[in-house]
């Protein structure tokens, strides 16, 4: 989008107001589909750290993610956990991700998100 949906920013700024971390969302950005949770950026930013601590191999990067200032004006990104990218008759990962979207490049979005099943 050439310019953020303003449905989709109001959404993602009444997330970010620490008001809602229950809205589920699926968005298709760059040709995938992602569906999932929205989070406040500061909750996802910690989550993201302390899945980064935890490992061995990944743990120096947990620093980046802590200890940011919120950004002024409407949000940018949308951040997403427990988040899948649907690709077939699948969500990649099947546990959920972490995911961080800008909103201008969204294309199409719904509320609520979508889940496969083999019935």
């Amino acid at each position: 989008m050439s310019k953020p949906d303003e449905l989709l920013v109001d959404v993602a700024t009444l997330v970010e107001s620490g008001q809602s971390n229950q809205m589920s969302l699926t968005v298709v950005t760059g040709g995938a589909v992602i569906t999932g949770r929205l989070a406040p950026e500061a909750v996802w930013r910690q989550r993201v750290s302390e899945v980064l601590t935890d490992s061995a191999r990944l743990g120096e990067f947990a620093a980046v993610f802590t200890g940011t200032t919120p950004q002024e004006g409407p949000p940018v990104h949308l951040h997403f956990h427990m988040a899948r990218i649907l690709q077939g008759t699948v969500g990649i990962p099947e546990t959920g991700g972490m995911y961080r979207v800008s909103i201008a490049d969204v294309s199409a979005w719904t509320v609520g998100d979508f889940s496969y099943s083999d019935r």
